[in-house]
């Protein structure tokens, strides 16, 4: 059967940066164009050329990608020609191959916005389009408000969409500006325009979440007949976001309504890179993954119920809609004082350890991670130490090396400048073989900034391995969560601290302690513990 093409468009460059806290650099902007052309997207909508430096820069040496990169503008102003607006002419002077401008097609928007008529708005759509066709550009027109546009007006939207159409537009996309059109508003808008003359393979979707619901009006729309779909990686966007890409990316390849239907640009082995690209994304921002992301979340295949636990290791299928390799992903079950002999084998067996069923160390690791909860230990949010407890109860953790000691001190004072600042200094003191190694590690960055006692504590742990060193210089701290587990005298700290190396690993220790900065240490080793049993480093000989 032959599958019909859809056409994916990211505006992660462009509407992603309008993300609170978000502003990417011109070579971060390149470096996430590649990844997109790498993951097989047809246009990459690389901003606006003109409204900022960064915008321009990227447009002056753009990326080289097989997708076609787009320039995104507005439409010509009234009162002058398309050939004469000068903010139009940025857009083309760009060079691209496609330019999207976009336009109002909502009437209270022309009137009140605007505040020109109504044919004054249409002949602006009319004349922008058909200069960019005129120039040998692929023209696409993003309709602002056309859902709110067309429930208010429907005649006056479907005239903006037809003026831009009739003048050669290659895609006219119906944008849910405000984010609030539910999927059986946006299938039935879609459809009506359709049957108004304009065809589907002419028509883009493009959706905000404010409902929470972009990803499931971008399918309605494509169910209506829409054959172009826009979004961002990890749903970036201006308040609650834009269609999530790589939520959208593996329904369409990867379930059968819509993989057997339909084709895109990007293949099931692409699809598994796409962890891989989303946390390169939150690596690129400095932002902590969202772990809930479908997909490629890192509990999207996390299953602490002990029954589903069960179920899982019988037949994953029990409690997955997919397999979690297919999206570059992993299967985790969280170990809790929840947790069953089912759950402890299964996991064990995903570290490569087989005990089998009936084994007596079984219920004295439970009962361990039982008793560690109650004193403050999460071992469902850090898989990690889990795995060090585990294998210390089973001997096959080996003495990398022994901590002698450790100090870690506070100073604040005045710098050259008259102002007070801090600054953390730390000691440690390790015996590896029969050698003992002093780091000393300051917590000042390369611009000057203190990072505190725990930044200061694993530059000095880490300065000074040994043999080792080579195993840990690519590992880095990526989060560091603390929480206080009890109150008043008794209060207890629980430090979670994510680490990650050069090879995309990332994982989870924890660390508990009336003292942060030792409960911190306590999870530092851990994080070092499982890197070097994880790379099959062999310890040295006492």
């Amino acid at each position: 059967m032959t599958r019909e093409r859809l056409y994916l468009y990211d505006t992660t460059l462009r509407d992603g940066q309008q993300t609170q806290g978000v502003q990417f650099s011109t070579a971060e902007k390149h470096q996430i164009a590649a990844m997109l052309d790498q993951l097989g997207i047809d246009y990459i909508e690389g901003g606006w050329p003109g409204a900022n430096p960064t915008d321009s820069e990227f447009f002056a040496s753009p990326s080289q990608t097989k997708a076609t990169l787009t320039a995104f503008g507005m439409t010509k102003r009234a009162g002058r020609s398309a050939e004469n607006d000068d903010v139009l002419a940025a857009v083309l002077n760009a060079g691209t191959k496609a330019v999207c401008l976009v336009g109002k097609t909502h009437d209270y928007h022309v009137t009140h916005a605007l505040g020109i008529s109504l044919e004054e708005n249409l002949e602006n759509i009319r004349a922008s389009v058909a200069h960019c066709v005129a120039q040998s550009r692929e023209a696409h027109f993003d309709a602002e408000h056309v859902f709110d546009g067309y429930k208010a007006n429907p005649d006056y939207a479907l005239q903006a969409l037809h003026a831009a159409h009739d003048a050669g537009a290659r895609w006219i996309v119906l944008c849910d500006t405000n984010g609030g059109t539910l999927p059986s508003e946006i299938r039935a808008i879609t459809e009506a325009v359709i049957a108004s003359g304009i065809p589907g393979d002419r028509l883009g979707i493009h959706c905000h979440d404010d409902t929470g619901q972009a990803v499931a009006c971008s399918l309605a729309a494509v169910e209506a007949g829409a054959r172009q779909i826009q979004g961002t990686l990890n749903g970036l966007g201006e308040r609650c976001g834009n269609a999530s890409l790589t939520t959208l990316i593996p329904t369409l390849v990867l379930k059968p309504a819509y993989a057997d239907r339909f084709e895109t640009g990007v293949t099931p082995d692409a699809v598994r890179g796409l962890l891989r690209i989303s946390r390169k994304l939150d690596d690129i921002l400095n932002r902590v993954p969202q772990r809930s992301l479908p997909y490629v979340g890192a509990s999207a295949f996390a299953h602490k119920a002990g029954l589903h636990a069960s179920a899982i290791a019988k037949d994953p299928s029990t409690y997955e809609h997919i397999d979690p390799a297919q999206v570059g992903n992993a299967r985790i079950v969280p170990m809790s004082n929840q947790a069953g002999q089912s759950n402890l084998r299964m996991v064990l067996a995903d570290m490569g350890v087989v005990v089998e069923k009936g084994d007596p160390r079984l219920p004295a690791i439970l009962e361990d991670i039982k008793t560690r909860e109650d004193a403050g230990y999460a071992y469902d949010s850090a898989q990690a130490s889990f795995e060090m407890l585990a294998r210390r109860a089973l001997g096959q953790v080996p003495v990398f090396f022994e901590v002698k000691r450790y100090r870690v001190t506070v100073e604040r004072r005045k710098n050259k400048y008259d102002q007070m600042v801090s600054l953390s200094e730390a000691v440690v003191v390790l015996k590896i073989g029969d050698e003992k190694k002093l780091s000393v590690s300051e917590s000042m960055d390369a611009e000057g900034h203190d990072r505190g006692p725990v930044n200061a504590l694993a530059k000095a742990l880490a300065k000074d391995l040994g043999p080792y060193q080579g195993a840990i210089d690519d590992m880095k701290l990526v989060d560091f969560k603390v929480r206080i587990t009890q109150g008043g005298t008794e209060a207890v700290t629980r430090v979670i601290i994510d680490s990650e190396d050069g090879q995309g690993r990332r994982w989870s220790t924890v660390g508990v302690s009336p003292n942060i900065v030792d409960a911190s240490f306590e999870a530092l080793l851990d994080a070092v513990t499982w890197k070097l049993l994880r790379d099959g480093v062999r310890p040295c000989p006492n």
